[in-house]
């Protein structure tokens, strides 16, 4: 794909960008007081389209609808299972799911590889009614601890040393920088490189948003990755390392071409380089609203945990757009594929 910059060193340089609105303040203070109750009906109204596996045998299976829903409350309350059973039997009242499964069942379905794949779909689902707000995205990655220690040796002495390290996991993701909502996802080990998360996380926003512009840091910097985000229609904005220049580049190369843009337009380069901070923004609120750590112990039930916790995120930033941006979230386009809508009426 062919990419020309007209060259604008010696055009005025844009005045910084001002916050797009002020805080407000009567509308912030309603979503705060009454995102629980929105968060169960739009949880549940996610969990409706869920479909339910098809079981030949065996004992009945409790819903996968109600576990994701049951595993979404404790992550978002912060309860263990066994303290939520109280809000579980109080959710079924309400008819928000069938019958309250028992603490331990959580931790079962957690454990299952099955569940990953629904909640990537819900996080997807979840982003939607942002669609016509988010056009600016930010890509990184940010670690969650566990409660698990494993060894590690050294031999930097040429002697085996052992050393206890606890371990992460990393979570990779893309949000818009207005909402900080997440549109993308991947869940990996602590170690695994973030430059090949690139084009996933973008490919999965692109199905569903307009992407202007992507931006980056210095861990995302190869040529492929800027040249997918132009055939997606967007300007990347990726850093470059203190190292990187434009020798052995074939002319007209995305590389090249971007290079020189960031040489003779710094200032511009990095005004829009600077919206990445809302990603550690984003990975920040989720931190500080639903723990930085893991309480499962076994890799994929960690998996699914970190994937709750950014679906926790995301439908209590819809439910604040709800109020500052006039935001009508509809996850269903067909009222046939969201069963029983009863639960949903019960917000004013």
């Amino acid at each position: 794909m062919p990419f020309i910059f007209e060259q604008e060193a010696n055009e005025p340089e844009e005045p910084k960008p001002k916050r797009l609105r002020p805080t407000q303040w009567s509308e912030y203070n309603l979503a705060q007081t009454r995102e629980k109750a929105h968060f169960l009906v739009l949880l549940y109204d996610l969990c409706r389209t869920v479909d339910e596996p098809e079981q030949t045998m065996g004992r009945p299976r409790i819903p996968l609808r109600d576990i994701i829903f049951s595993a979404a409350l404790k992550t978002y309350t912060g309860f263990s299972t066994r303290r939520l059973t109280s809000d579980l039997k109080e959710a079924q009242r309400d008819g928000y799911i069938e019958k309250a499964p028992h603490f331990n069942s959580i931790y079962t379905y957690l454990e299952m590889k099955s569940l990953t794949d629904p909640l990537t779909q819900l996080i997807t689902l979840s982003s939607l009614p942002l669609a016509s707000v988010e056009t600016t995205f930010a890509v990184d990655s940010s670690g969650l601890s566990s409660s698990q220690y494993g060894r590690w040796v050294s031999y930097r002495f040429g002697k085996l040393k052992v050393d206890n390290k606890q371990q992460w996991i990393k979570v990779h993701l893309i949000c818009g920088t207005r909402t900080h909502v997440v549109t993308g996802v991947r869940v990996t080990h602590g170690n695994a490189g973030d430059s090949p998360q690139f084009i996933p996380l973008v490919e999965d926003t692109a199905r569903n948003f307009a992407i202007d512009e992507v931006s980056a840091g210095k861990a995302y910097s190869a040529e492929r990755n800027m040249q997918f985000v132009l055939e997606q229609g967007g300007m990347p904005y990726i850093a470059f390392r203190s190292n990187a220049t434009d020798s052995n580049r074939r002319s007209g190369s995305v590389w090249k071409t971007m290079y020189h843009f960031f040489m003779y337009n710094q200032q511009r380069f990095m005004d829009h380089y600077h919206r990445r901070s809302n990603v550690e923004s984003t990975f920040s609120m989720i931190k500080a609203k639903f723990g930085g750590s893991l309480r499962s112990k076994t890799e994929r039930a960690q998996f699914n945990e970190a994937l709750l916790k950014i679906l926790c995120h995301n439908i209590c930033v819809v439910i604040h757009s709800m109020y500052e941006l006039g935001i009508d979230p509809t996850f269903c386009e067909e009222q046939t594929f969201c069963e029983n809508s009863t639960p949903s009426q019960k917000v004013s």
